[in-house]
């Protein structure tokens, strides 16, 4: 009983740590460059990292996972690039600050589920995260009162949140499998690979280009990842 408690406790906190990640992350897109904010939220890799290795004892080809380490926190230095204008550079504490802020509840969130989902079926612990996640979210609507504007949502766009929170369970369900059943710190960097696809949808939606620089911050993300994902699992 008392190890079912534990779990849930670890799952709920979990959940309002996903809450957190996404209210700055969202809050950071509002303010900066998808392709300047996504790598800073990917940052959590390497807290998530590190935090498993030295709770959990993954330490296993530690050589490899520390190189690794240091090519991702070298790619995201790389990806993150100053703003031009005059009103993006007074708005880019801003945004760097919530992003920042993303990353260490993404790293607590891996972290928490870890511990809680050890003693629940995947696909549960799953469903509890969500619901804490789901409340969280819907009381922020509520205290900020934005509730109001669910009848102007345009239905396009509600169709696209739609498909965007199947993706999203979707990729819950798959991912804390694997962290059930797999090595938090080899599990994480695998998942955070995704960022090449949202630099590529950046650039197709919103024409964000990368800058040299840029892309070889992202190419050294993707080198560091699959380092650690060919070696060390």
């Amino acid at each position: 009983m008392k190890s079912d408690l534990k779990s849930i406790l670890f799952l709920v906190l979990s959940g309002l740590s996903t809450g957190a990640s996404w209210i700055c992350y969202f809050k950071a897109l509002s303010m900066g460059d998808v392709n300047k904010v996504v790598p800073i939220d990917k940052s959590s890799t390497i807290l998530s990292m590190l935090l498993a290795m030295i709770l959990f004892g993954e330490t296993e080809h530690l050589a490899v996972k520390l190189a690794g380490t240091a090519i991702l926190a070298l790619g995201i230095f790389l990806m993150i690039e100053k703003k031009e204008s005059a009103v993006q550079t007074n708005q880019r504490s801003g945004w760097f600050v919530y992003a920042v802020l993303s990353a260490v509840f993404a790293s607590l969130t891996s972290i928490l589920a870890k511990v809680g989902i050890a003693g629940v079926e995947s696909n549960l612990g799953t469903a509890v995260r969500t619901g804490v996640v789901l409340v969280m979210a819907w009381c922020i609507v509520f205290f900020k009162g934005k509730h109001k504007q669910l009848k102007n949502i345009d239905k396009r766009e509600l169709i696209y949140i739609s498909f965007s929170g199947l993706a999203t369970g979707a990729s819950w369900l798959c991912y804390y499998y694997a962290i059930q059943n797999g090595i938090v710190s080899v599990v994480v960097p695998v998942d955070k690979l995704s960022i090449v696809i949202t630099v590529l949808f950046s650039y197709i939606a919103f024409k964000e280009k990368l800058t040299k620089r840029g892309c070889v911050g992202l190419c050294l993300m993707v080198a560091g990842t699959l380092a650690m994902a060919i070696w060390t699992a």
